[in-house]
């Protein structure tokens, strides 16, 4: 890959300027390994590259769910261990979020047995700082420091559950129990959305804790690394072939399952209904046919046509737009394949959908979260409005 001068070296990447782009930055990945704040290091020969093909993995699922990233592409075998990413100016903070006890957290709160579910999950801050072994951080002592405002800490937490559930979802498809999860965030330096909260950095297999099965002594990660009483040519093989597996699992999270949503109307009058649903499934990225099928005037074509339809799509939904519940009742009773009430309102609709499909396919999961956390901050913003337009007079002040 094209790169320019190197402009920061840390324990396991190197930044270089992208030529020609003032505002992206190439990411080396090193085939260093390090714990306890650097006091131990090895090389492992190719695991750079193995770091590269998971962040890259791991981004791209995020930035198909819509979440903000600064990731742009490569990471794969013919880009040099290498990333392009959009710059920024990085927030000297690692946010964990926790949905098993373990780690440091056990023995910080004792009355926790290791391996206890976290509901809900639990966001930890922590200062980026070697020296000090990355101490804890209050939210309150974030700002204090002017580290990060009120907001930016809010959309840090949102942003770091969310990319938790979503690989949590992941994991669990494949049997592996999503312990916890370290992300970094960064101000976006320059170009579009100069100055947006991203999640940027790297995720990786030095980035949280998993155990197939639930099973901590089957780990993968970098735990493995840490625990190992003597480091000699036999033990970094096995913590490679962990980091190969791993890469080679997160390679099949960016990919979402074709699916059809059928929208049928039960008349003409209903079509610009239908559009309106066929243009609100459009957000979830879906395919969408249209019919019109009558229970009263075409019923043996409302049957033949579910049959068609559930012998073409393997995962089919169909949604059906009527003035009253006959069409849906008599697809319901012909059709294997969900029936979804096409009258209700389009965003309804749309969650519906998701949900049902999201269910084996995380692409489509992810978006299901960031459309319930952006609905939950239109509402807040909206309280948030109505208190400034109806805020109480001070007591004591003049009326009239």
């Amino acid at each position: 890959m094209n790169k320019g001068l190197e402009i920061a070296r840390g324990k396991t990447k190197i930044l270089y300027e992208n030529p020609g782009q003032p505002h992206q930055l190439v990411v080396a990945q090193a085939d260093n390994i390090s714990a306890g704040d650097g006091a131990r290091r090895n090389e492992i020969a190719g695991k750079g590259r193995l770091a590269a093909q998971t962040t890259a993995r791991v981004f791209r699922l995020l930035n198909l769910c819509g979440l903000p990233t600064h990731y742009l592409n490569g990471g794969e075998d013919d880009d040099d261990n290498e990333t392009v990413v959009r710059r920024c100016n990085m927030i000297p903070l690692e946010v964990v979020t926790r949905g098993v006890a373990a780690g440091s957290f056990v023995k910080r709160n004792a009355s926790v047995p290791r391996g206890t579910l976290l509901v809900p999950r639990v966001i930890e801050f922590f200062f980026k700082d070697d020296a000090a072994h990355d101490p804890l951080i209050t939210p309150d002592e974030i700002v204090a420091r002017g580290i990060a405002s009120p907001q930016e800490i809010g959309v840090m937490t949102e942003l770091a559950r969310l990319t938790f559930d979503i690989l949590s979802h992941a994991w669990r498809k494949r049997d592996v129990l999503l312990v916890d999860l370290k992300v970094e965030f960064g101000r976006l330096a320059g170009g579009e959305n100069q100055g947006q909260l991203v999640i940027a950095d790297v995720i990786d297999n030095d980035s949280w804790r998993i155990w197939p099965q639930g099973r901590e002594e089957l780990m993968l990660d970098k735990q493995m690394y840490r625990n190992l009483a003597t480091v000699d040519d036999a033990a970094l093989e096995r913590v490679k072939r962990a980091y190969e597996r791993v890469a080679d699992l997160v390679g099949t999270f960016p990919v979402m399952r074709p699916a059809m949503v059928a929208v049928i109307a039960d008349s003409a009058e209903r079509i610009e209904r239908a559009n309106e649903a066929v243009k609100a499934l459009g957000q979830l990225g879906l395919p969408t046919i249209r019919h019109v099928a009558s229970p009263a005037a075409t019923p043996g074509f409302v049957l033949q046509l579910a049959q068609q339809l559930e012998a073409s799509f393997a995962r089919l939904i169909v949604v059906a737009v009527g003035s009253d519940g006959l069409l849906r009742s008599m697809l319901d009773a012909g059709s294997s394949a969900p029936i979804l009430d096409g009258s209700v309102e389009p965003e309804r609709l749309v969650m519906q959908t998701a949900k049902l499909l999201g269910l084996e396919d995380t692409v489509l999961f992810g978006r299901t979260l960031l459309m319930q956390a952006n609905a939950r901050t239109n509402v807040l913003h909206a309280d948030a409005s109505l208190q400034q337009q109806t805020a109480p007079v001070p007591q004591g002040a003049a009326l009239g």
